[in-house]
């Protein structure tokens, strides 16, 4: 069992994050995006999962947690955004704007995406979405909407995907957060 903290950066799934890992039987407690580094820390915790939410001038701490935590962070939808952009990528809006299903083409099935391959149905929003991937980062899926759908750093723990995998529209949504949770026990 890990200890897992989801950061609450007011999306419609975020309480949905938070069952879905208490359902996966890991520890895990919901926080406000504007909760301190030292705040964060006192919770003890194996990793961060950073919620999906409406605009990025509403992610809070988010790009201090990205940049200062060393630990593993998987950041959905908005945070996997606000990671991108705290690195040097670019945001933009999406062409296809809304909530869909999407299937993803997996380029490497990297420790996040294992046993995921070739090729998942998930539900993702492209409202906005990761345009120029950021420089010390891998491009792990996309899709026809979008080039960038999954990114890992190339040396941190930090991972983002577009899609969510807390709604059950998703294929194989658990086995990303297992996966997840494998990253945060072996770190």
């Amino acid at each position: 069992m890990v200890k897992i903290i989801v950061i609450n950066n007011y999306g419609q799934f975020c309480h949905l994050i938070h069952r879905a890992v208490r359902d996966l039987d890991q520890d895990v407690e919901l926080v406000k995006n504007t909760s301190s580094i030292d705040e964060i820390l006192s919770c003890e915790p194996d990793g961060l999962i950073l919620s999906g939410g409406p605009a990025i001038e509403r992610a809070g701490n988010c790009g201090l947690y990205v940049k200062e935590l060393d630990m593993p962070i998987l950041g959905i939808c908005l945070g996997h955004q606000v990671m991108a952009k705290e690195y040097g990528g670019e945001i933009r809006t999406g062409a296809s704007g809304g909530y869909a299903a999407v299937e993803i083409e997996i380029l490497e099935e990297d420790d996040i995406l294992e046993g995921l391959g070739p090729a998942t149905k998930v539900w993702a929003s492209h409202a906005d979405e990761v345009s120029i991937l950021p420089p010390g980062f891998i491009r792990l899926a996309r899709s026809r909407m979008c080039e960038i759908e999954a990114m890992k750093h190339s040396s941190k723990p930090l991972y983002g995907i577009q899609w969510h995998p807390e709604v059950s529209h998703t294929e194989r949504g658990n086995d990303v957060f297992n996966n997840f949770f494998g990253i945060c026990e072996n770190y």
